[in-house]
């Protein structure tokens, strides 16, 4: 973002103490332009600045010191974080520059539903002039619109090609993306796609305020809904009754503006993993695609998240029993070994991404709890009741499919989102799977600690440097499991064998598991438990 000063000031250093900042930013941005100073004295000048008036209430609404936030954002790596201390800060918060600015910087760095989020924030909180963020926002979605509206039209250019690194997330890469996949997307069963915008009796904008019990029709089908099952700043998750029917739930993701990746990478894992391991990624039905939004109509999975387990242990101050941690890693390295094999990334591992799953009897009416039958048979293989068992995981919109990028591919880009962030992100360095084992370490972090995994870099045995969590094992943990894990997926490279190191490092954990019954009977008991917990 260009930042620019005014040659002369109406008020004085003595008035306006700021104004002497201005002059030196000033100088050192023409220094830094024609090649005179780095980059580093730059922002470090533009930090101290903010630090010197972020809490000087005579600058809180001062368009120049709103540039300065944002040109040190232009310089930063974790450009949300300042975002999120310039609005701690409470810095022109009722400026509608302050959400024109900062979304389309987002914008420029192919973060287009964080763009769209920000347009919204300040359309609702009224930033003066308002109508500013309202004709930013039409202008953005009309942009947005072109996007889809080539992918509908233009159909497959095998033409296309990328670089030898590319952002696989950025606006431009998911142009072409959505070039390449439109023609397999028309063949896909549950496709629906239409120019026009959707224009049923209910609104869809009026389901946010109240939608308990409001019906709506969607391709000639008829959805109740019944509550809002999730909201982000881009789509909204509504869980819904099929023709009124109660026993026929779904869920409905209604998205803005309109985005038919997600249902691709529905219909690819359909293709490519088997019945077996199908249930553990979430299914799509159908996909509605119009020219202002997009709703997918999935499964709807009533028992919680993995992010709602380990809540509720930090509510009692405790953490999840190790054997059920375990549990879950061998589920997480399963997930990624199957999807890793295939040629797919989710790209948004996380727990909230994580919807747990349980054996379908539960608790019968003569009063048998659930779980009895999960015994050492079937464990390690994940047959008999251990097959309904488990986790889901859901949120395809970041997912990423090797196939329709050139072998050996790497990527570079950043997820920007906050402690899921891998070393290769941190460090500016090319990656692929990395993004979701990394995403892995963080959840098994957050099962053990009940907190984001911070790591360090230390010097290695072997020579040279590994990464690590800073935080420590409990002593009656099985800290050789733990640091096993840590240590191969934080310092894994990205031409290594990633589904073979999943693989052996699962087997290390179903082996511990399976050498004791005590661990399995209490994980069965520990899982019945947690079944009550969560679904009352």
């Amino acid at each position: 973002m260009a930042v620019i000063f005014p040659d002369s000031q109406p008020s004085t250093p003595l008035q306006d103490p700021l104004l002497p900042w201005l002059w030196s930013v000033k100088q050192a941005l023409e220094d830094w332009n024609s090649g005179k100073e780095s980059g580093s004295d730059l922002t470090k000048l533009l930090s101290d600045c903010i630090a010197a008036f972020k809490d000087n209430d005579q600058y809180r609404d001062d368009i120049r010191f709103l540039k300065i936030w944002f040109f040190y954002m232009d310089f930063s790596e974790d450009f949300g974080s300042v975002f999120q201390k310039m609005w701690e800060s409470k810095i022109c918060v009722g400026n509608a520059l302050l959400y024109i600015w900062y979304a389309s910087f987002l914008e420029s760095k192919g973060k287009l539903y964080d763009a769209s989020m920000v347009y919204q924030m300040g359309i609702s909180r009224n930033a003066k002039p308002v109508e500013w963020v309202k004709k930013a926002h039409a202008l953005f979605l009309e942009r947005m619109s072109e996007i889809v509206s080539s992918a509908q039209t233009i159909g497959n250019d095998e033409s296309i090609t990328f670089g030898s690194l590319t952002n696989p997330w950025s606006s431009s890469t998911m142009k072409v993306l959505l070039k390449k996949i439109n023609h397999e997307l028309m063949k896909y069963d549950g496709y629906q796609c239409t120019t026009k915008p959707y224009s049923g009796k209910v609104a869809l904008s009026s389901l946010k305020n109240s939608s308990r019990n409001k019906t709506i029709e969607i391709g000639r089908t008829k959805y109740q809904i019944i509550g809002c099952a999730g909201q982000g700043g881009f789509a909204q998750v509504y869980k819904a009754y099929v023709s009124c029917n109660p026993d026929d739930v779904v869920a409905l993701k209604i998205q803005k503006p309109a985005f038919p990746w997600e249902f691709y990478m529905y219909r690819q894992l359909n293709q490519r993993i088997s019945d077996k391991e199908r249930s553990s990624f979430g299914v799509a039905h159908r996909m509605h695609l119009y020219s202002d939004c997009s709703i997918l109509v999935c499964d709807y999975l009533a028992n919680g998240t993995l992010q709602d387990a380990i809540n509720s242990f930090a509510v009692i101050g405790k953490s999840m029993e190790e054997v059920l941690c375990i549990y879950y890693t061998i589920e997480m390295l399963y997930m990624l070994e199957t999807l890793h094999g295939v040629g797919i990334i989710h790209g948004d591992f996380k727990p909230d991404n994580l919807l747990i799953r349980y054996a379908r009897d539960g608790i019968t009416k003569a009063g048998s709890r659930y779980g009895n039958d999960l015994t050492k048979d079937g464990f390690r293989d994940r047959s008999g009741p251990w097959h309904d068992q488990g986790l889901c995981l859901v949120d395809w919109g970041r997912g990423i499919d090797m196939h329709l990028f050139p072998d050996n591919m790497e990527f570079k880009g950043d997820c920007r989102t906050s402690g899921f962030r891998c070393v290769e992100m941190q460090e500016n360095r090319p990656w692929t799977f990395q993004v979701d084992t990394y995403g892995l370490c963080v959840v098994v972090h957050m099962m053990l600690h009940n907190s984001y995994m911070e790591i360090e870099k230390k010097l290695s045995p072997e020579g040279g440097y590994i990464y690590q969590p800073k935080s420590s094992f409990k002593r009656y943990w099985n800290g050789e499991l733990w640091r096993n894990l840590f240590k191969k997926l934080l310092n894994s490279s990205p031409g290594g064998n990633d589904k073979k190191l999943l693989q052996d490092l699962r087997e290390t954990f179903q082996d511990y598991m399976c050498s004791d019954p005590q661990l399995i009977k209490k994980l069965s008991e520990l899982l019945v438990k947690q079944r009550a917990s969560l679904c009352a």
